[in-house]
């Protein structure tokens, strides 16, 4: 088997973000990201502060089975830019085989065949504030490729420009189902009850934005759940 390298692998916890918030879940993180985005709440996957360990799916799945797979049945795949990994696609197919539901988030920028075996795909194409650029013709073609499957687009939105992209996609894909939330630009913010008072004002501000909108009419206002719980802590 094909190794995989993976910073985390913790739950049980819950998804904070995206169509599928809520849902009970384990995390498998993946280090490495195409992008490099300005407010990255998870810069540790691709900077170089913290180091992979090299796993083969066999031994990914028996550390989900000794932290609690059993009470989720469901996994999400994160990193970083997890589609950068043609060897999660043996994970995917063991993960299958035992009947576990998995989600995974991607910018939609590399595309693996196994893409087409996951239960809930969010594409979460990165806004201005970020410093990265969409090409919007590869996030065409991406979403061509996803056919009939289960997918969503999240956009993450700090300012005005931002507020505009997430518009100018959602009338780009009238058809695809759509969620806004705030980002956070405190991720080095210790104090949880703090970042969880600023992302709620963020939060407060983002709704009033949506509810006086004219054009995003279907799109779901969202928190970033865990970051409201837990701050900016680390493998929650």
């Amino acid at each position: 088997m094909a190794k995989i390298p993976v910073l985390e692998i913790f739950g049980p916890t819950i998804q904070g973000e995206g169509m599928v918030i809520g849902q009970k879940t384990m995390f498998v993180r993946t280090s490495g990201c195409d992008y490099s985005c300005a407010w990255c709440d998870s810069a540790f996957t691709w900077d170089g502060s913290q180091k992979p360990t090299l796993l083969t799916p066999k031994a990914i799945i028996e550390e989900l089975d000794r932290l609690g797979l059993s009470r989720t049945g469901h996994v999400t795949l994160s990193g970083g830019n997890p589609l950068l990994h043609k060897a999660l696609g043996e994970l995917v197919t063991l993960l299958k085989k035992r009947d576990i539901s998995l989600a995974v988030e991607t910018q939609a920028t590399f595309w693996q065949d196994w893409l087409l075996e996951i239960d809930d795909i969010t594409l979460s194409p990165k806004p201005p504030s970020s410093g990265m650029t969409t090409d919007f013709d590869k996030l065409d073609s991406f979403i061509d490729k996803l056919g009939s499957a289960n997918y969503s687009l999240k956009i993450v939105i700090f300012d005005e420009a931002d507020y505009a992209f997430a518009k100018q996609l959602y009338v780009r894909y009238p058809n695809v189902p759509f969620y806004i939330q705030p980002g956070n630009a405190e991720t080095e913010q210790s104090d949880e009850r703090a970042a969880s008072a600023y992302l709620l004002e963020r939060y407060e501000w983002l709704i009033e934005r949506a509810t006086n909108c004219d054009t995003m009419i279907h799109a779901r206002v969202l928190p970033q759940l865990h970051t409201l719980v837990w701050g900016n802590r680390q493998g929650v």
